[in-house]
């Protein structure tokens, strides 16, 4: 096997879903309610078990944090996967746009890959007639890009 055969190919897009900063801030809080539980139970470990808490919480979210990526030939949305041959039409979301599409005008098949703290996404039909779910919507803070991508990739196909 020769070294381009098992290298991977690389990503036409990629984008980790890291929670917003301002989630990490508001996770400060538990330092003080941590610290407020702990201290009659065993006040020298109060502190460190707070941080040790705000450390678990923290390092759960970044793990946690899912990876979307258009890469050989495949939209990859956490640990969904689908051929871009299968993608129809592709819409770019706004926070207005993307609150409707996964509010009052969902398709309860529909896959989502939607996180709270990102604002903006896309929308992708699935021409697959084996495929139960109509759509994909997955926030992502770069839309453009991703249906770029989507279309670049379908065009190499």
């Amino acid at each position: 096997m020769s070294m381009s055969e098992s290298a991977a190919p690389a990503p036409e897009f990629s984008e980790r879903l890291w929670p917003a900063p301002s989630l990490y801030l508001a996770l400060l809080l538990i330092l003080p309610a941590v610290a407020l539980v702990m201290t009659p139970l065993n006040a020298a470990l109060a502190i460190p078990v707070a941080i040790g808490v705000f450390a678990v919480i923290t390092g759960s979210l970044v793990l946690a944090s899912p990876k979307v990526s258009v890469v050989g030939g495949e939209l990859i949305a956490g640990p969904a996967r689908i051929p871009v041959r299968y993608l129809g039409e592709t819409r770019e979301l706004d926070a207005h746009t993307l609150r409707a599409a996964i509010g009052p005008r969902l398709d309860a098949r529909a896959h989502l890959m939607v996180r709270g703290y990102i604002h903006s996404g896309v929308l992708v039909e699935v021409t697959d007639e084996n495929d139960p779910a109509p759509y994909w919507v997955i926030t992502v803070r770069k839309p453009k890009s991703l249906i770029t991508a989507i279309d670049a990739a379908r065009a190499r196909a």
